[in-house]
């Protein structure tokens, strides 16, 4: 059954890829528009969701070498990530810092239990990273999973409309923004504005995972 669901995916991926690219609306994107897909279909083939995660979990595993291979960029421009390098720490540890700090006051807010708060918290990270985050601090990595796509396509679409209004126009500014805010997402987004743009939402994107872990592991002492 394992090819079956792996060609399944790929083609409802490549389905979504289409509708979205004709009709550029949120519920379209490829990364909600094709899970739903894929619900739907399981659970008209009766077909567990732990059934399919083991069968295609392959695919899942591909996500790690993806991340990697964001090194190739950063490695081709380490020269100018030296030389912005406080700008990048400082704007990315902000950046975490607001991520987390949102969540929790929205969780407080909508009085979710703490469970479900410390699996949300890794939310503006990419998904391999924030799933090993989210086992680190005791979350539930599937939970967090959803969180981290609605986190990144709603950035994914909601970050050139503001990067437009603020007039923010420099590339390290760019990529930084949309790298922090939509990560994977974000980054696929910078690719269109340009190479430095790419490099420095890949740097925030990998930043991000590590700053956020230390400042996860320390803000559950507290909750």
């Amino acid at each position: 059954m394992m090819i079956v669901f792996t060609i399944l995916t790929y083609f409802l991926y490549l389905f979504s890829k289409k509708v979205y690219g004709k009709i550029a609306v949120p519920i379209f994107h490829p990364l909600l528009l094709a899970p739903i897909l894929l619900i739907v279909l399981i659970t008209i083939m009766h077909v567990s969701a732990n059934q399919y995660l083991e069968d295609a979990k392959w695919l899942s595993h591909m996500l790690g070498p993806a991340t990697i291979a964001f090194a190739v960029p950063i490695y081709k421009h380490f020269s100018i990530i030296k030389k912005y390098m406080v700008t990048i720490l400082i704007s990315i540890t902000t950046g975490t810092l607001v991520a987390i700090f949102s969540t929790y006051l929205l969780s407080k807010l909508i009085h979710l239990n703490s469970d479900f708060l410390i699996s949300i918290l890794p939310r503006s990270i990419t998904t391999p990273i924030a799933i090993e985050v989210s086992k680190e601090i005791g979350g539930l990595p599937t939970l967090t999973t959803v969180f981290v796509i609605i986190t990144g396509v709603m950035g994914g679409v909601v970050g050139p409309a503001v990067l437009k209004w603020l007039s923010i126009k420099t590339p390290i500014a760019k990529g930084l923004a949309l790298g922090m805010g939509a990560h994977g997402v974000g980054t696929n987004k910078a690719m269109e504005y340009g190479k430095q743009e790419e490099v420095f939402s890949s740097i925030a994107m990998i930043f991000a995972a590590f700053i956020t872990l230390g400042w996860g592991t320390l803000f559950i002492l507290f909750i």
